[in-house]
C-alpha cells in the first residue's frame, strides 16, 4: 500500500515532461491488451468521414503506439529535449507547444489525405508530431545550444533539428507520407510558437481576439507636462530582455553550465505563464 502511495506521490510532483511519458507508457501498455478497439477509437483516420463521427482523434492518436521502437523513440527525445526546454520556458508553454504541435499535425495529414492523396486506409497514429513541436521550438529559441553525445561529440541544437525535419522530408517519398507530414506539420508550429513568444507573445495573446481598432496596434504612451513617456515598466521590460539575450549567448558559446547561480535565477524568474 505504502509503494502505491508512493508511485501516486511520484506521479503528482512529477514535471510535465514526466507526466506525458507516464501517459504515454500507460496507453501503450493498454494498447497492447485491447490493440485493435484502441486503434479504431482513437488513430486518426485518412478517411475524413472518420473523422467527422470521431473528431477526438484529430488529438487521441498521439497517445496510441503499435510498436515499442515507435514509442521508445518518441519518448527519449521527449526526455532529454524537453527537460531542456522547460530551462527557457515554462510548463504551460510545453504544453502548448506540444498539443498545438499535435493538433497542427493532425490538421495537415488530413489535407494531405484529402486533396493530394486519396488513398482512405492509413491510420496515424504516434507523437512525433508534438515532440517534433518542441524540438524545433526550443532549437529556434537557442540555435547554437550544444547537447554532448558520446562517440559523437557536441551537436547544436539546430543542427539535431534540422535532421529530423530532413528525415521528415525525406519521407514524404516514401509509403509513410502523411506520417513524414504530419512531423513537417509539427515542426513548422514549433519554429512558428517560438518567433511569437521571441516578439514578447504570451500563452494568453494567443488567444485573443485582435482588436479591430487601429489604434491598438500602437503602444500606450503617457504625457507628463507635454513629454511623451512610454508606458511604466517599459524600459525595464526592455533592460531585461537586453540581459536575457546576453545569457543566451552565454549559453551558446560555453553550455547551460557556464551560467553563474544568479544568471540561472534570473532566467528563470523570467519565464512566462
Amino acid at each position: 500500500m505504502n509503494q502505491i502511495n508512493d508511485i501516486k506521490d511520484h506521479i503528482l510532483k512529477a514535471n510535465i515532461v514526466e507526466k506525458l511519458i507516464y501517459i504515454n507508457i500507460a496507453l501503450y501498455i493498454i494498447t497492447i491488451l485491447f490493440v485493435n478497439s484502441m486503434e479504431g477509437w482513437f488513430a486518426l483516420s485518412s478517411n475524413y468521414e472518420y473523422l467527422l463521427n470521431k473528431p477526438w482523434t484529430l488529438f487521441s492518436y498521439a497517445f496510441i503506439h503499435e510498436r515499442f521502437i515507435h514509442l521508445f523513440s518518441n519518448l527519449i527525445v521527449l526526455y532529454f529535449i524537453g527537460s531542456l526546454f522547460l530551462d527557457f520556458f515554462t510548463e504551460k508553454k510545453l504544453l502548448v507547444y506540444y498539443i498545438t504541435g499535435l493538433l497542427v499535425g493532425g490538421i495537415v495529414y488530413m489535407l494531405y489525405y484529402s486533396f493530394i492523396n486519396n488513398d482512405k486506409g492509413v491510420q496515424l497514429i504516434g507523437a512525433s508530431a508534438g515532440v517534433m513541436a518542441v524540438l524545433v521550438g526550443i532549437a529556434t529559441k537557442t540555435p547554437h545550444y550544444a547537447l554532448k553525445f558520446r562517440f559523437i561529440g557536441s551537436v547544436e541544437l539546430w543542427v539535431l533539428a534540422s535532421i529530423f525535419v530532413a528525415l521528415s522530408a525525406l519521407g514524404i517519398v516514401g509509403i509513410n507520407a502523411g506520417s513524414a507530414i504530419a512531423h513537417l506539420g509539427g515542426a513548422f508550429t514549433g519554429y512558428v510558437l517560438t518567433a511569437l513568444f521571441n516578439e514578447g507573445k504570451s500563452v494568453e495573446d494567443l488567444f485573443k481576439r485582435k482588436s479591430k481598432s487601429k489604434k491598438s496596434t500602437f503602444r500606450k504612451v503617457y504625457r507628463t507636462n507635454g513629454v511623451p513617456k512610454t508606458k511604466p515598466g517599459y524600459n525595464k521590460k526592455m533592460q531585461n530582455q537586453r540581459k536575457i539575450d546576453l545569457i543566451l549567448d552565454k549559453i551558446s558559446k560555453s553550455g547551460y553550465d557556464a551560467l553563474t547561480k544568479e544568471e540561472k535565477e534570473f532566467l528563470f524568474n523570467q519565464k512566462e505563464d
